[in-house]
């Protein structure tokens, strides 16, 4: 998910994809310990995608 995707939801959104997101992420990394991920990358892009989307609620949340 995209910076520019995550400015355009709200914040009841956001705390929704965040949710999502965290589980998403937490799913593939059981999945990775178990057994080798054909594409190990996804998890990187998963955690970074949870790292913009708290950033972003963080931002709200300070102005």
């Amino acid at each position: 998910m995209k910076q520019s995707e995550i400015k355009e939801l709200s914040v009841a959104e956001l705390q929704e994809k965040l949710g999502e997101t965290k589980k998403s992420y937490s799913d593939l990394k059981l999945a990775h310990a178990i057994s080798p991920l054909e594409n190990p990358i996804q998890l990187r892009s998963i955690r970074r995608t949870v790292a913009r989307i708290a950033t972003e609620l963080t931002k709200r949340e300070l102005q």
